[in-house]
């Protein structure tokens, strides 16, 4: 696959330009119908993600002063150096993962996210699969999410303040782990803790700079690896603050 520029924050490259569209108030749902549906049309994203993603108010997640900004696709800062992701990344992210297992039951499907943030993506991810974890390592941001999702009935979706890097073997294997942060390469306990047939997705450091990289489980320790598209993510550290 060509690589595309890399972007700053938690991001993939996009293909196709994506109108800003922007709104508050009584407007915000048009707003956000309005940059969804932009992005389902450029990524043939799939018809239940779409769905979900119309529903979930990314403008809820984001600074009051970034608000105004909640639907355009681009990256807002949350504090701490870290950012919300761009709508486009989790929509091709998680759009990846349901391709994977395409004809599947969804909702059987256990999802391990590593780096919280604000929430966001852990809210799209708890309306589309069975079991969500999400782990967070700064405690500002562990406490802003679950402040974020408060209300929203996320019933299957448990939050944990600890080090990512380390996975969470207790309640391991996961059929999708899906990192917002990028090392030097795929943590080994992330990759013990993927079930068989189970894909992950993380930003990895290379030489001539980061790209996605996807990793699927085969079974008997046999792990197939792809590059994707160039990247530019925020680092992947050790423990927590």
């Amino acid at each position: 696959m060509a690589h595309n520029k890399a972007l700053i924050g938690r991001s993939i490259p996009q293909p196709a330009q994506i109108p800003a569209v922007s709104g508050l108030g009584l407007d915000s749902d048009k707003a956000r119908y309005r940059l969804i549906d932009a992005l389902a049309q450029a990524h043939q994203l799939d018809a239940g993600l779409v769905e979900v993603m119309r529903t979930v108010p990314r403008h809820h997640f984001v600074e009051p002063a970034f608000a105004s900004r909640a639907y355009e696709d681009v990256a807002l800062p949350i504090g701490h150096q870290q950012t919300i992701s761009r709508p486009s990344t989790v929509a091709r992210m998680i759009d990846r993962v349901l391709k994977h297992f395409a004809g599947q039951e969804r909702k059987q499907l256990k999802v391990l996210e590593i780096g919280t943030g604000c929430g966001y993506q852990a809210a799209v991810l708890s309306r589309l699969f069975g079991e969500v974890y999400s782990i967070e390592r700064i405690k500002d941001l562990h406490l802003l999410a679950k402040k974020n999702l408060r209300g929203m009935q996320c019933f299957n979706l448990r939050m944990l303040f600890a080090d990512g890097l380390k996975g969470l073997p207790q309640v391991a294997p996961f059929d999708a782990i899906i990192a917002a942060a990028a090392g030097e390469a795929i943590p080994e306990p992330w990759k013990a803790q993927l079930a068989e047939g189970a894909i992950l997705l993380s930003p990895v450091l290379l030489a001539k700079g980061q790209v996605l990289e996807q990793v699927i489980h085969h079974g008997h320790g046999n792990f197939q690896h792809l590059h994707l598209d160039a990247v530019r993510f925020v680092p992947l550290l050790q423990g927590t603050r």
